[in-house]
């Protein structure tokens, strides 16, 4: 779910678009399960995606890269300059 990278922590994710909120929703083949109310129409599922855990990672946007399934529900993310252990603590996860 959460592993560190050469330059960064690499959030391995399954995407839920069209939810009522945004939210995380636990866990699911081995990567986080995230709900988005952006539909993924012009890659507005995919900003959302970056500006929901700039939030809840405090950290800025320009610090989060979708490294793979940019079309995909599947992703990868990259929070560059912090650790899977920082990433795990601001998350709330074991």
């Amino acid at each position: 779910m959460i592993a560190d990278g050469s330059d960064g922590a690499i959030l391995t994710l399954k995407i839920i678009p069209r939810a009522g909120r945004n939210a995380l929703a636990g866990t699911r083949d081995n990567a986080l399960l995230v709900r988005l109310a952006a539909a993924p129409v012009d890659g507005a599922a995919n900003a959302a995606l970056l500006a929901f855990f700039a939030e809840l990672l405090q950290v800025s946007r320009n610090r989060l890269e979708i490294v793979s399934g940019e079309k995909s529900r599947s992703k990868r993310v990259k929070v560059m300059g912090m650790s899977a252990a920082v990433v795990s603590a601001r998350l709330g996860l074991p």
